[in-house]
């Protein structure tokens, strides 16, 4: 007799990501998650905005950085010099055991992680760094930590994630 986890685990092997209704379901909980992971992180002082601010924290220390979050949108699509960036930035995160997932709404990023002005441009690349040692763990980061476990294991290297509507 099949139990849910066989159909689930059967849907998963011969379901592309993109077509399996599990999957879509499980992307739009992972973005409410991210989205709670955000907060969370903000408002611990957990986060490193920008391309180049994250490049130095994760060439510094690489070991305080538990996520990484790589956005775009229509207008940066072509851009070669930030696709460059991105490679390099996923290339590190692989080396270094570092979760990663991307976004392709960077003004819904700006909004959750509170830029304000409307300059998104910095917002290509966000770092979710290591709690405090001693403080409880984030189970919103813990959840995105197995959802990216879990793409992997479909070949999803770089899951992509659609925040929540408003």
């Amino acid at each position: 007799m099949l139990t849910p986890g066989d159909i689930r685990h059967n849907a998963l092997l011969h379901c592309p990501p993109a077509a399996c209704p599990y999957f879509a379901v499980s992307m739009q909980s992972t973005g409410k998650t991210l989205r709670q992971a955000l907060i969370s992180a903000q408002s611990e002082s957990r986060l490193t905005i920008g391309v180049y601010e994250s490049a130095k924290i994760m060439n510094d220390d690489p070991d305080s950085v538990s996520f990484c979050i790589l956005a775009t949108d229509e207008e940066y699509e072509c851009d070669i010099a930030l696709q460059i960036h991105f490679t390099l930035i996923q290339a590190f995160c692989f080396d270094n055991d570092i979760n990663i997932v991307r976004v392709n709404d960077m003004q819904r990023l700006a909004d959750i992680i509170g830029d304000k002005s409307g300059d998104v441009e910095d917002a290509h690349c966000v770092l979710i760094t290591n709690p405090a040692e001693g403080s409880w763990e984030d189970p919103a980061l813990e959840k995105l930590h197995l959802f990216c476990e879990e793409s992997r294991r479909m070949n999803e290297w770089v899951p992509e994630v659609t925040f929540p509507e408003r």
